[in-house]
């Protein structure tokens, strides 16, 4: 790969900076593409922003950019897209900075000032390479600057039109997707987690796989049938909205397990409100997936804590509760004083039966007795 210097000031580049969102951004009089397909959305936070400008405000270097040379004579940044699109933004007031103590867009700024930043000499690398080179050249340079996410290096690689339809629904704050299950799910749209989400329940877990098949798919619309789907799902089978431990379920995990079954709301919402209202369920976004398949790990049921267990083996005086069936070898007249690190603590009677984690309810078992308790 062909990478050599080039010379261009900020004024060359800001000159027709277009931000058409969705359509691209393109600057350097509409030579250069800012924001190529495998390029990540605008993630600068205002700090940096700032921080940019003010950076080429006192003539200090900024960190060198690269750009791709295209065959058709047009060029697209391949690193630096954030602090290019800061400075164009500034010359193209869309925003103000600090300037002792006051905020000043462009305008504002002295015809000096004004002139001091168009003339700022840009540190850009010229690359010349096949479209592989160039996506290679691209994580690489990436990993020592800002960090990309798993997603944001998988949408360089698998760029098409279904990546694009893709990124219309899932990777905009105001997008379809985002409006639909930013109740119920986390994640950065723009950050690309909400497009990682969505892919990782359809496929699930292979996203890699799963762009690389779709990948020059003309559009997006079977991963968007099953994201809605999800949530359609989830919001028929559990009626009341509980924002903190809803958003913590993975629900295309649950969708795919338990999608097919028909469930009443009305009873499935009775039960979930009972569990949260059980102050031994220590897992709240657990009981949507316990209530599905019972399966009481889910709860994290809360243990006993130090004080009742030191109660218990004092009480017990350091004998396991199963007395002469005692499973540790060489007990069998249940005799052996243990340690109190060598016993569990245990439900007399267990959570599923009632029993609740109180001192009346707390036994000390050795730990083989523990590991076995199906055997009494």
């Amino acid at each position: 790969m062909k990478i050599e210097p080039i010379g261009v000031t900020v004024g060359e580049v800001a000159a027709g900076f277009v931000d058409n969102q969705e359509e691209g951004v393109v600057a350097y009089d509409g030579l250069l593409n800012v924001r190529p397909p495998y390029q990540r959305e605008f993630v600068y936070k205002t700090t940096q922003r700032d921080l940019v400008i003010n950076t080429i405000r006192n003539g200090y270097p900024l960190n060198v950019m690269y750009w791709a040379q295209n065959d058709d004579g047009t060029i697209e940044v391949l690193d630096g897209q954030q602090r290019t699109i800061s400075f164009c933004q500034y010359v193209a007031e869309h925003f103000s900075v600090d300037v002792d103590g006051n905020p000043k867009g462009f305008h504002n700024l002295s015809p000096t000032q004004r002139q001091q930043i168009l003339d700022y000499e840009l540190m850009v690398y010229l690359c010349e390479g096949t479209e592989e080179e160039k996506l290679a050249w691209f994580e690489i340079v990436n990993i020592a600057g800002e960090t990309l996410t798993e997603q944001e290096l998988r949408n360089a690689i698998y760029t098409g039109p279904w990546l694009a339809h893709a990124k219309r629904i899932f990777s905009r704050p105001g997008g379809p997707a985002y409006q639909l299950a930013s109740k119920y799910v986390t994640g950065s749209p723009i950050r690309q987690e909400l497009l990682e989400k969505a892919i990782d329940w359809v496929s699930p877990g292979q996203i890699k796989d799963y762009m690389q098949v779709h990948q020059h798919d003309p559009d997006a619309q079977e991963l968007w049938d099953h994201f809605q789907a999800v949530i359609d799902w989830v919001m028929a089978t559990f009626s009341v909205y509980r924002g903190k431990e809803m958003k913590r379920v993975d629900w295309g995990d649950l969708f795919r397990r338990f999608g097919e079954t028909e469930y009443d709301p009305d009873a499935m919402e009775a039960r979930v409100s009972e569990l949260m209202q059980d102050l031994d369920v220590d897992s709240h976004p657990g009981i949507y997936e316990y209530v599905l398949d019972g399966d009481e790990r889910h709860l994290k049921i809360r243990k006993f804590d130090d004080r009742q267990r030191r109660e218990a083996y004092e009480r017990q005086r350091g004998l396991c509760a199963n007395g002469d069936r005692c499973k540790t070898p060489g007990n069998s007249d249940g005799k052996k004083k243990f340690g109190i690190e060598e016993m569990d603590a245990d439900h007399i009677v267990p959570w599923s039966k009632g029993g609740r984690t109180i001192p009346e309810n707390c036994q000390m078992l050795c730990v083989a007795c523990n590991r076995s308790k199906g055997d009494f």
